[in-house]
């Protein structure tokens, strides 16, 4: 009987760990030969991708309440951030207005997850068709009680994309604090994660 619940819970385990490096950023694959603009906006979203799933990979209850003081925001509110970082670059690059305040965010840890690493992958196949004319086009559109405002896509580079850095860090922080660690292996220079199993 031990054997079989053994069984069970380490198949389980398997299952989501292969259903986890389904999701996208599991590492950097891409090979780019030359310095386009694009392919440099590109790989910088590769390496963002690829922090955020590892620095959100396998958060417990006690990681995603963690609040490093009572007045700052916890784990999970930073992920619902980054999250809304995430739809605001997807929507840049689908011509769709940013609506705040947002109204779309998923209420689970696994569906904030997933979202925000489905949003980079959506802006990171789209910006390799783009042009160096197309980007000097794109507008970032936030509406706010009935008023538009845009902005160049410049302000993504030092603004959402820098901030999904800047929050990604806190939560590889704050995980250190609730001693749950990123999964050790990951380097983010490689874009790979060696595995210790």
């Amino acid at each position: 009987m031990r054997l079989l619940i053994l069984f069970l819970i380490l198949s389980f385990y398997m299952n989501a760990q292969n259903n986890n490096s389904n999701l996208p950023f599991f590492e950097i694959n891409s090979k780019k030969n030359n310095y386009t603009s694009v392919n440099v906006i590109s790989r910088l979203i590769e390496g963002v991708g690829y922090r955020y799933y590892w620095a959100s990979n396998d958060l417990k209850p006690n990681d995603l309440k963690f609040k490093p003081s009572p007045t700052s925001i916890s784990t999970y509110e930073t992920l619902e951030h980054i999250f809304i970082l995430s739809e605001t670059l997807k929507n840049t690059l689908t011509s769709k207005v940013n609506v705040r305040p947002s109204k779309n965010t998923p209420k689970s840890y696994k569906e904030i997850r997933e979202g925000t690493l489905d949003n980079l992958k959506i802006f990171n196949d789209i910006i390799l068709k783009k042009s160096e004319d197309d980007l000097q086009k794109m507008k970032i559109i936030f509406s706010r009680d009935g008023r538009e405002a845009s902005f160049p896509f410049w302000n993504l580079l030092n603004g959402q994309i820098a901030d999904m850095i800047y929050h990604t860090g806190q939560i590889v922080s704050f995980r250190r604090t609730t001693e749950n660690p990123i999964q050790k292996g990951v380097n983010v220079f490689l874009g790979k994660t060696k595995s210790f199993n």
